[in-house]
């Protein structure tokens, strides 16, 4: 399977190979109630969502095939003002990412689920978000949650606010008045792509 595994649901012979396992292991799992599934209408056959699989693969502490990890070149930009969303999607795209814009955080849920980015870049500071809770959230979702976060803050942020922003599940946090070729190389150098 290839790296860029954008599949939403999975069969029992794709997480078999996955796990390296039998594919009557798989719908053991399954039918202990181990493993969450729905079965299709007519034959019956399993279907497991990629983040329940991950969730799985999480509590039984087995290893996430890199099939699933997301993509660490797809950037997802979650900014309110055009000036500034326009500057660094400029800026990730320069340093050869692949880049999408969200301008709010409903648009961030969607695009997250279809584009599947490996880094998140999140004004915690914009109108009618909650910073932490943004992050919770994000943190929450399993296949989502693997994503690398860099929350933005605006420069009056109290020590206090960056300490839940950490505890909530940021990666990294810069001041919102980062140049954006500074931050497009800070997080290329990071992730090992550049």
């Amino acid at each position: 399977m290839a790296r860029n595994f954008n599949k939403r649901n999975l069969t029992t012979g794709d997480i078999a190979k996955l796990c390296g396992v039998n594919f009557r292991t798989v719908i053991r799992w399954i039918q202990r109630g181990h493993l969450k599934a729905f079965q299709l209408p007519g034959r019956g056959d399993n279907r497991v969502q990629v983040a329940d699989f991950i969730s799985f693969l999480k509590e039984n502490n087995m290893p996430i095939p890199e099939e699933l990890i997301p993509d660490v070149q797809r950037v997802l930009i979650v900014e309110g003002e055009e000036k500034v969303s326009a500057a660094m999607e400029k800026a990730f795209r320069g340093v050869g990412f692949d880049t999408q814009v969200a301008t709010d955080g409903f648009q961030a849920g969607t695009l997250a689920g279809s584009f599947d980015p490996g880094v998140m870049i999140v004004d915690v500071g914009m109108k009618g978000v909650d910073g932490p809770q943004a992050i919770k959230v994000i943190r929450s979702d399993a296949r989502l949650g693997l994503a690398r976060v860099i929350a933005l803050t605006p420069p009056t942020t109290s020590r206090k606010k960056r300490d839940e922003l950490l505890a909530a599940g940021a990666d990294e946090i810069f001041d919102r008045t980062v140049k954006a070729t500074e931050l497009a190389k800070s997080v290329a150098g990071k992730t090992g792509f550049a």
